[in-house]
């Protein structure tokens, strides 16, 4: 069979807020000029919000620039934020809570409200469709289509029933081209066509590297009386003694809380598993005290890109925009990705328009949009920010935090950080680092990672190829098991890889790629940058839930 081909005048990939922001924006502005526009979004999870995964605490205020009438059209925002907790934790069993006047304003949450993106990128997904846009659930883009002259030109969705060996099955359907004036981009934290487009355009020349988490989080049903709607908690310390980071909690609705961890994947000791801390981090008491009694109903991991407007790369190209998370959009300062992608998107719908209305056939390099992102409150809000993760990189929780104190409290700093090592480039020899015992999952508040995929509802068709490359695949026995104990064993959220022993007592690197949860932390954190994370087939991967 041969491929099929579509042309729209502009092709979103990523369902998620940035890309839904610019959707919406770009036909509202088509239908109040009675314009007429051709929009298509692409999304890779079996359904809008499938993967996607965020605390989440969201900030209304590009929300209210898009739909100012949110609230009466049923967004779903529900639990306005009431009281902001902010701890330190000592150790396993003490912890201090810091007053809210040595906060950064930062961490403040008034107006703010606790919600699920995943169901809030379903709602932005209705008013797309409601616009005119044409949804695409299924499909992910696994590949850049460039133009003759080099441009942008569209991508090329993935093929369905290839086997292991990619050779075709009975239900073999090749993919399709979906070709545009010009082609956004919005695939989330380490999109892999955004990889790819930063190497092929030197989007981050001149910029610091970018630094990145991983986030880990559970749903739970709590015991009412211990329900407190609207509360959120943050804090820092125990058990990431061996890296920085910090942990969330938030009283949803429902009688639910989210729990979560953010681990800097810039630690340096390969022993250490990002899962793991969290499991033990839950029996601390000012968490266990929410969580017992309870019940985890859900669970996932998503890696998040916070090296802030330092690191953020040029976001246009011939044909072009990288937006949202994809470039590395959120504001670590606040923990918050949501508002600064869909305003991204929204900058990026009018400066598209902009374009179309003047005749514009595409594949320019629209610089029109970095001059409307600078004068944008996303800017100037960024550059605020942009010593925050520096300073907890260089000084650590303590002094970092005083440093951001004074910043963003009283008065701004006149000097910014930088911090340019990547985080893959921080792992030591596992001989020069304490090996870190972790205690056993008692099953009621920890548990293992097996029957947490589980809650993550993630499926992949076995029989077809896997989606996560080795460039060589001898490195994991050759180099990274004797240099670095393979930590991809235990950086890894979902079981993924494995070092498992033969029959004949020889040792070998598995590959899990059914149990991937698409969090992108081997594409980021593999010491030797030998991992690299591709589309699976269409619907496959993680099915959130209120995530």
């Amino acid at each position: 069979m041969e491929r099929e081909s579509m042309e729209f005048d502009v092709v979103i990939v990523g369902a998620g807020p940035a890309g839904l922001s610019t959707a919406c924006r770009l036909m509202q502005l088509a239908n109040e000029k009675e314009q007429e526009l051709t929009v298509c979004v692409v999304e890779k999870g079996s359904e809008v919000g499938a993967h996607i995964l965020s605390g989440a605490v969201v900030e209304p205020r590009a929300l209210n620039e898009l739909f100012p009438d949110w609230k009466e059209q049923g967004a779903p925002l529900n639990t306005a934020v009431t009281e902001d907790q902010i701890f330190m934790l000592k150790d396993a069993e003490n912890a201090k809570k810091i007053p809210n006047a040595l906060v950064p304003k930062t961490m403040h949450n008034e107006g703010n409200y606790i919600a699920s993106v995943g169901n809030l990128c379903r709602w932005l997904g209705e008013q797309a469709e409601q616009l005119g846009v044409e949804v695409f659930p299924g499909f992910p883009a696994a590949n850049v289509i460039y133009g003759d002259d080099g441009r942008v030109a569209g991508i090329g969705t993935g093929d369905m029933g290839l086997d292991e060996e990619g050779g075709q099955k009975d239900s073999y359907m090749p993919g399709m081209d979906l070709l545009a004036k010009y082609t956004i981009f919005t695939e989330g934290c380490r999109g892999h066509l955004g990889k790819e487009l930063i190497a092929k355009f030197n989007l981050d020349e001149g910029k610091d590297a970018q630094h990145y988490g991983i986030g880990i989080k559970e749903l739970w049903d709590i015991d009412p009386a211990k329900h407190q709607p609207g509360l959120v908690v943050h804090g820092a310390g125990w058990p990431l003694t061996d890296a920085s980071g910090g942990f969330f909690l938030y009283h949803t609705d429902n009688n639910q809380v989210v729990v979560g961890l953010i681990t800097d994947l810039n630690y340096s000791n390969p022993h250490l598993s990002p899962f793991d801390e969290f499991q033990r981090m839950k029996h601390h008491p000012e968490l266990k005290q929410y969580l017992e009694g309870g019940t985890r109903v859900s669970y996932g991991a998503r890696a998040i890109a916070k090296g802030g407007l330092n690191s953020l790369p040029k976001m246009t190209m011939p044909g072009a925009l990288l937006l949202g998370c994809d470039a590395g959009t959120l504001n670590f300062s606040k923990i918050k990705g949501t508002h600064t992608a869909m305003k991204s998107g929204m900058i990026a719908a009018e400066t598209l328009f902009d374009a179309l209305s003047a005749g514009d056939e595409g594949g320019r390099d629209l610089t029109a949009y970095a001059e409307n992102f600078n004068d944008s409150w996303l800017y100037q809000e960024l550059y605020k920010s942009r010593n925050f993760g520096p300073a907890m990189h260089k000084f650590g929780t303590i002094l970092g935090g005083a440093f951001n104190f004074i910043d963003q409290n009283l008065f701004s700093i006149p000097v910014t950080l930088h911090d340019n090592k990547p985080d893959y480039a921080e792992m030591k020899p596992a001989s020069e680092c304490p090996v870190i015992e972790y205690p056993k999952p008692d099953g009621v508040i920890s548990f293992d990672k097996s029957s947490s995929v589980f809650l993550s509802f993630t499926n992949h068709e076995e029989n077809q190829p896997c989606h996560l490359k080795l460039t060589d695949a001898s490195i994991p026995m050759t180099s990274n098991l004797q240099k670095f104990a393979e930590p991809a064993q235990r950086f890894c959220p979902a079981g993924v890889y494995e070092i498992v022993e033969d029959d004949d007592g020889s040792q070998r690197f598995q590959i899990n790629s059914q149990n991937c949860v698409h969090c992108k932390t081997c594409d980021i954190k593999d010491p030797a940058q030998n991992i690299t994370w591709v589309t699976p087939e269409g619907g496959g991967g993680p099915n959130y839930p209120n995530m």
